[in-house]
């Protein structure tokens, strides 16, 4: 028996690291379908600490409720142009006593819209001059005001045109500060794309300090302190991606146009943080790693609902829920049975 204890051992300590199968985890509860069925494109699903949901239906450019128990839906934003309803919206952020952001941009000018939880405005400003889609996912514009994270009591965005890589501003729209310092990309030369290869998501630690995790070309996290100092960089690595990464171009053809922007595909397709200050990554492929506040990977993880799952929104509940879209299914983000059962 001895014997056999350590040959298991030798062989787990000879697996190269990140060879391991991953875990999946199951969904544990969804909004049901007679409620799911009213949403067109549920880009967003959020939850506050009382208790209530919020579901960012993008496609039907509006905002709506869903009770804790999932009995019943109500609209808190809708269509339209004017101050207090939303048009063309690409980005939703919930802070935990219930108010929200929604970014959009009519007349191709961008916008943020601060919510009470009931859907009245109580802020919001225009940005200056007019919004370039950068990064483009699935008809989901990530650059820009797609990236933007609410706290409460700023509004955090990925801005590389400003020469940092986060920009906080006030809910007034005045800019609070900026930090930051953008990689090197090879491509100083050409400003647009230099640009798109520094966009990323601008996340907030609730333990203190903020993630910015790069979500075009080579994939890098980078964790600050809470005065914007860096701590750490790490680079993104696993045998998950590294076909991908191996794929993804290092030249592009030059523009034929005034105005044409490059093409630059995303590598990172969301990313959140726990309670606990875990950063989690999904990428384009369909899985998620897991980084803890030192910057070490401690889980490689794949989401089962009706199959595999690629989410492309990731949102930390108050209950230690995870919920995902799209499917607005609901995940126990430890490890456990749901993970096993799929070994």
């Amino acid at each position: 028996m001895r014997r056999i204890t350590l040959v298991i051992i030798a062989l787990v300590l000879a697996t190269p690291l990140g060879a391991l199968k991953p875990e999946v985890l199951g969904s544990v509860d969804a909004i049901p379908a007679h409620i799911a069925g009213r949403f067109r494109e549920p880009a967003g699903f959020q939850q506050s600490a009382s208790g209530q949901f919020f579901v960012f239906d993008r496609r039907a450019h509006k905002v709506y409720g869903v009770d804790e128990r999932h009995t019943s839906s109500w609209e808190i934003v809708q269509i339209g142009s004017e101050p207090g309803r939303i048009i063309g919206p690409t980005a939703f952020s919930v802070e935990p006593q219930g108010t929200f952001v929604v970014a959009d941009a009519p007349y191709n000018r961008e916008r943020i819209q601060v919510f009470t939880p009931a859907g009245f405005p109580i802020g919001g400003f225009w940005l200056p001059g007019r919004s370039k889609p950068r990064v483009v996912f699935e008809s989901f514009v990530l650059n820009g005001i797609g990236s933007l994270q609410y706290t409460g009591a700023s509004i955090l965005m990925s801005q590389p045109e400003t020469g940092a890589l986060v920009t906080e501003y006030t809910l007034r729209g005045s800019v609070n500060r900026t930090f930051g310092n953008l990689r090197h990309t090879g491509h100083e030369d050409d400003r647009d794309l230099h640009f798109a290869l520094n966009s990323g998501m601008p996340l907030v630690d609730p333990r203190g300090g903020f993630f910015f995790v790069f979500q075009t070309g080579e994939p890098v996290l980078r964790k600050y302190d809470d005065e914007g100092r860096l701590v750490f960089e790490r680079h993104i690595e696993g045998r998950e991606i590294d076909e991908f990464v191996a794929r993804l171009p290092t030249t592009w053809p030059p523009r034929t146009s005034e105005g044409e922007l490059p093409l630059v595909i995303p590598t990172i397709r969301t990313a959140a943080v726990d309670t606990a200050g875990n950063l989690w990554v999904t990428f384009v492929v369909p899985y998620t790693y897991v980084y803890d506040r030192d910057g070490d990977k401690i889980r490689t993880l794949q989401f089962r609902a009706a199959g595999i799952t690629a989410p492309n929104s990731l949102f930390f509940g108050p209950k230690w829920r995870l919920l995902v879209t799209p499917g607005l299914y609901e995940f126990d983000p430890e490890p456990g049975e749901s993970a096993a059962s799929d070994k």
